[in-house]
């Protein structure tokens, strides 16, 4: 008795084909897109980090002379500064913000979906309208909004953009009431999963308000929070519409950021080495904090 051995048919080997084709072939056009426009850019942003770019008279080998440069710049690094201020003002703000805006605005009510709806409206409006609508609101003088609001108070108009000593801190509230939105909708998703009847069990037992945020719902909510922070990181590093529409980094470069510098050398001063070398220094700094945050996070979902 001897045994047979089927083989697929042609047929079969074709649908197989077909069918491991097919997802690639949906997939094509947004990976081209993303080839020619993101991809080869960015490549060619590393390359040229490494040349002195010379249009018209060839471009001229430097090795890292260009981060070098960039690096030792006193202005980058005051910017770098104001970046780490900002990135972690509107990071915090936000996502605080965003938390207690899940807490106020969890529920079924269809009230409640009509009003979160109108609390994330920011997140889907561009980002320069929104810019300029909080530059009209900062204007100097007592027409401004905010100013007239100081003058029912007896209070004077405050030049809230064109003071070196609050422009960072008028674009960080703009920035916190951007992010919040975004970070209701995460944290709001795991409320969702939060047992019920913990709350209840709690309740019977006299625990207080602050201990059942404590015990009970930042333990449950802490892979939404772990969302959060990485996304805020990142964020708060490529900061860039919200300074260039408010203040274009002044008053005196008080509000200039990482990326409206590396934005200046590149398109003021025609310094296409030292924004690219800049460029990939933030690109840098973003992957490595990218991967510390969840590192540490996965660190804390293990224990």
């Amino acid at each position: 008795m001897t045994a047979t051995v089927t083989t697929p048919g042609p047929r079969r080997a074709r649908f197989l084909g077909k069918k491991s084709v097919l997802p690639w072939l949906f997939l094509a056009p947004g990976l081209l897109l993303a080839l020619v426009f993101k991809f080869l850019p960015m490549g060619k942003g590393v390359w040229l980090s490494f040349f002195d770019v010379r249009p018209f008279l060839g471009d001229k080998w430097v090795g890292l002379d260009n981060y070098t440069r960039v690096l030792t710049d006193h202005r980058f690094q005051d910017a770098i500064s104001h970046t780490l201020v900002l990135g972690i003002g509107m990071s915090l703000g936000g996502i605080v913000a965003g938390f207690l805006l899940a807490l106020l605005l969890e529920g079924q009510a269809r009230s409640l979906r009509i009003i979160r709806t109108a609390v994330f409206l920011p997140v889907v409006t561009a980002t320069a309208v929104v810019g300029e609508m909080w530059r009209l609101m900062y204007y100097p003088t007592s027409d401004g909004l905010i100013n007239s609001g100081l003058g029912l108070l007896g209070l004077g108009p405050v030049p809230y953009l064109d003071n070196p000593d609050t422009a960072l801190w008028a674009t960080m509230a703009m920035g916190i009431w951007m992010l919040a939105p975004y970070n209701m909708v995460i944290i709001l998703a795991g409320l969702a999963g939060v047992d019920r009847s913990l709350y209840e069990a709690a309740a019977m037992d006299g625990v207080s308000l602050w201990q059942r945020l404590r015990h009970i719902t930042l333990p449950a909510i802490r892979p939404a929070l772990g969302i959060v922070l990485t996304l805020a990181a990142i964020r708060g590093l490529r900061v860039f519409t919200e300074v260039y529409v408010l203040t274009g980094g002044g008053p005196a470069g008080s509000t200039d950021v990482w990326m409206t510098r590396a934005y200046t050398l590149g398109f003021s001063r025609n310094d296409i080495g030292g924004a690219s070398a800049a460029s990939v220094l933030l690109l840098c700094v973003t992957l490595l904090l990218t991967v510390t945050v969840n590192y540490f996070r996965k660190r804390g979902d293990v224990r």
